[in-house]
């Protein structure tokens, strides 16, 4: 309930500051900063002049300093630091670390520090005042207390008419009250300021959106790609099996299961390495396949008993790493389209590399009973192999035709 203690809740609404830590948290944050100006005042000591005239002084005095510490980067730093341990402590530092709203890095621009400077000059007049208003307030709840035995108190503080000595000791809890009160207020101002002095700029935030785009990108991507190496060694495995069982031929059977063997163990390989970069492990995740070994790829889904014609031209090795991984899985949701939806046929696969383009062709025959069996424009298979032709500039193009379901990628090279 808005990080209100379960103790207090029964107590007013006015009253309930007082028994709250991040009151008097916020207040130890402001008196923090009061040091340089009452440090100031120790070492002046009394002043027989105006009193606005020496705060005046007081407050402005340190100004100087907080502008050069204002412009390192890492004041920036500390301050939000201090600010969420003692601004936000409690419930509210959970709420600040769901939506985060002061920066974690140091200031780089001047408009940065431009704001650190304010920061530091409105936080130090806040806890001058607070400094000063709450040592007063105790002085006079203890000076209402034992008012009695101080005659000076009578003519030169708080002179009551006739008899009402006795009274004092009551008025004790109102310069306490008023105290508490200003503390709250102080604190509630500095802690509606901090996220705006001490916040992300515009062009941070902008920054931490691309950045947090980029990670869903990319999540979406290694989705993409357990897609297909789960999916690829899952269809293989099953093909196998019911091939297998099918043949009753002791050879075939150690030839299925040898295919499936290695095609499980690739497909551990990848989800090793994807699980790994969603963990953000330090580990050096392994190698994604590219087109050069291709071969391999075509040679598991013969194991699964498709008759395949590859042909394969061009410098495999010279197609530029990002070209020749996401050409690799383009071939692999191929395959795996094929044995899932038209079974064991003949395949027909061409990867041709020049030194403008790869072509990636792949056409299977339809089952002779129907075409529904062919992946449709919507599946998340074709959809995958489209996305990842646009966003290496190329195209895809699927579908039926004379018999057969085509596959044709083009990917730009340069």
């Amino acid at each position: 309930m808005d990080g209100v203690p379960r103790t207090t809740r029964s107590l007013p609404r006015p009253l309930r500051p007082a028994l709250r830590a991040v009151t008097y948290t916020r207040l130890l944050h402001l008196l923090i900063a009061a040091a340089l100006p009452l440090l100031g005042a120790f070492v002046l000591g009394p002043d027989d002049g105006p009193a606005l005239l020496g705060y005046g002084f007081l407050a402005l005095a340190p100004v100087p300093l907080l502008a050069v510490a204002a412009a390192v980067p890492a004041t920036r730093v500390l301050e939000a630091m201090q600010a969420r341990l003692l601004l936000f402590p409690g419930p509210h530092a959970r709420e600040e670390r769901r939506e985060p709203r002061l920066a974690h890095t140091p200031a780089v621009a001047w408009s940065d520090r431009g704001r650190v400077f304010a920061w530091l000059v409105l936080r130090m007049w806040l806890g001058f005042v607070a400094a000063v208003t709450t040592a007063q307030g105790v002085f006079l709840a203890v000076a209402l207390t034992s008012a009695s035995q101080w005659r000076w108190f009578d003519s030169d503080v708080l002179p009551l008419p006739g008899r009402w000595h006795g009274a004092y000791p009551l008025l004790a809890p109102v310069p306490v009250a008023a105290s508490l009160a200003l503390a709250w207020a102080f604190g509630s101002l500095v802690a509606a300021l901090a996220p705006r002095l001490l916040g992300p700029s515009a062009a941070e935030r902008l920054t931490a959106l691309e950045e947090r785009t980029e990670r869903l990108l990319e999540h979406n991507r290694l989705a993409r790609e357990l897609h297909d190496t789960i999916g690829h060694a899952l269809t293989v495995a099953v093909v196998q099996a019911g091939a297998a069982r099918a043949a009753g031929s002791p050879e075939f059977t150690e030839r299925a299961l040898r295919a499936i063997e290695d095609t499980g163990r690739e497909a551990l390989e990848d989800l090793e390495r994807v699980l790994r970069l969603l963990r953000q492990d330090a580990a050096p995740p392994s190698r994604r396949p590219g087109l050069a070994e291709a071969e391999r790829l075509v040679a598991s889904a013969r194991g699964a008993g498709a008759a395949i014609s590859a042909e394969i031209e061009g410098p495999l090795e010279s197609v530029p790493g990002p070209v020749s991984r996401e050409g690799y899985r383009i071939v692999q949701e191929c395959l795996t389209n094929v044995l899932r939806h038209a079974g064991p046929v003949p395949v027909t696969v061409r990867i041709a590399a020049s030194a403008d383009v790869l072509e990636l062709s792949v056409r299977n025959k339809l089952p002779a009973a129907t075409t529904a069996a062919a992946p449709g424009p919507g599946g998340s298979g074709l959809r995958g192999i489209r996305e990842r032709a646009a966003l290496l500039g190329g195209e895809a193009v699927a579908g039926p035709r004379d018999g057969e379901w085509r596959v044709r990628v083009t990917l730009p090279i340069q």
